[in-house]
C-alpha cells in the first residue's frame, strides 16, 4: 500500500526531490540567486539529477560559472543553462528574458529565490530601492515576461508553477504603498524594507493565482532560519543577537528559539513548492517545512485588497501588463 509523503523540519530538499522524482522528469526549471553555499544552489542541484534542464542566474557571471562547474562535476549528465541576470536592474532583467523566450523550450517552473538582504539605502538605475527591487520589482517584471514561456507548458494535465521564496519575517511587515515607486530615504530601515519585500512575495503569489485563474499556480514560502550571508551584516548581527538567534561568537545559538536549518533542510520546501502534486489544488498557498501552512499567513498579507492594490502599482511601476 502506497502512503503520502511526509516532511518535516529536518526534511532535506534531497529528500524531497527524490520523493518527487517523477514529477521533476521531463521539466525545464528557471532558479534565481545560485550562488554556491546557498539555497538557490542547492535548490538546483538537486533538482538536476532528475530534470530536462535546469536555468540557473546570477549576476555575477563568475561565481555564476563555478555554479554551473560543481553541478556538473557531481552530476555530468545534467542539462544546466547560466543565465546572468541582475534582478535590481529592468535592462538586465528585460535582455535575460529575451535570452530565454529565444529558446525553443517551454518553462514548466519557475524560482524566485534571489534576494538582496539588510543593505543602504540606495537607488537603483530605474529610481528604486534597492531591496525593493531587487526582491520584488525584478522577479515581478521577470515572472511576467517568461509567463508566455510558462503558459506554453501547460497541458491538461500540468499546470506550470511559480515559486517565491519568501520568509516568516512576513508576519511582521506591510508593504509601505506610498514609498514603492517614491523611496523616501528618511523613512528606510534595513529591516523594514526586508519585511516589505517578503510581505511582496505572498501577496504576489496570492494575486499570481487569482488573476491567472488556473494557468500558472504560484506559491510562497519560509525557508527556514539558515545562516548564509545574510547573517554577516552588522546590522542583521545585532538584531539577531538581540533575539537570541545569534551568540556572542555571532554564530548560530543552538538554544535558539528559531531553531536553525541546515542549507540543505532549507531548500526543501522550495522543492516542495516546484514539485509536490497535492499543491496542485491549492494554488497561491504558503509553505513552511515542505507543508502548507497558510495559518502562518500574517492577515494583511492575505488580504486580497491588499494583494491587488499591490499587483495594480507594481505594473505601473515596471510599465508592464500581465497578459494570460
Amino acid at each position: 500500500m502506497s502512503t503520502e509523503p511526509t516532511f518535516s523540519f529536518a526534511t532535506t530538499a534531497e529528500d524531497v526531490a527524490t520523493t518527487f522524482r517523477d514529477e521533476i522528469k521531463g521539466k525545464n526549471v528557471l532558479v534565481t540567486g545560485t550562488s554556491l553555499n546557498g539555497i538557490g544552489f542547492e535548490t538546483a542541484r538537486v533538482i538536476a539529477k532528475y530534470a530536462n534542464l535546469v536555468i540557473i542566474t546570477g549576476y555575477n557571471s563568475e561565481r555564476l560559472k563555478l555554479s554551473e562547474e560543481a553541478i556538473k562535476k557531481e552530476i555530468p549528465e545534467a542539462n544546466i543553462y547560466p543565465l546572468v541576470l541582475d534582478l535590481s536592474s529592468f535592462a538586465s532583467v528585460r535582455k535575460a528574458a529575451a535570452e530565454i523566450n529565444t529558446q525553443p523550450e517551454p518553462l514548466h517552473v519557475l524560482i524566485n529565490n534571489a534576494a538582496s538582504l539588510w543593505v543602504d539605502f540606495k537607488l537603483t538605475e530605474d529610481g528604486l530601492e534597492t531591496q525593493l527591487a531587487t526582491d520584488h520589482f525584478g522577479p515581478f517584471l521577470f515572472t511576467k515576461l517568461l509567463a508566455p514561456k510558462l503558459l506554453a507548458s501547460g497541458t491538461p494535465t500540468y499546470t506550470p508553477r511559480v515559486v517565491n521564496v519568501s520568509s516568516v519575517a512576513q508576519a511582521h511587515g506591510a508593504v509601505d504603498f506610498d514609498t514603492l515607486a517614491t523611496p523616501n530615504q528618511a523613512k528606510y530601515s534595513k529591516r523594514g524594507a526586508y519585511l516589505q519585500a517578503k510581505s511582496a512575495n505572498v501577496l504576489t503569489a496570492i494575486e499570481l493565482s487569482k488573476r491567472s485563474k488556473g494557468k500558472i499556480n504560484a506559491y510562497s514560502l519560509h525557508p527556514g532560519m539558515i545562516f548564509t550571508n545574510a547573517f554577516q551584516n552588522e546590522e542583521a548581527i545585532a538584531i539577531w543577537q538581540s533575539r537570541g538567534a545569534l551568540g556572542p561568537d555571532k554564530k548560530p545559538n543552538p538554544a535558539s528559539a528559531h531553531p536553525w536549518k541546515t542549507i540543505p533542510q532549507g531548500a526543501a520546501t522550495t522543492v516542495a513548492a516546484a514539485f509536490d502534486p497535492r499543491l496542485s489544488s491549492q494554488a497561491g498557498a504558503y509553505l513552511d517545512d515542505s507543508t502548507v501552512a497558510n495559518h502562518l499567513i500574517a492577515p494583511y498579507n492575505s488580504d486580497p485588497v491588499n494583494a491587488e492594490k499591490l499587483w495594480n502599482i507594481t505594473e505601473k511601476i515596471i510599465g508592464e501588463t500581465f497578459t494570460f
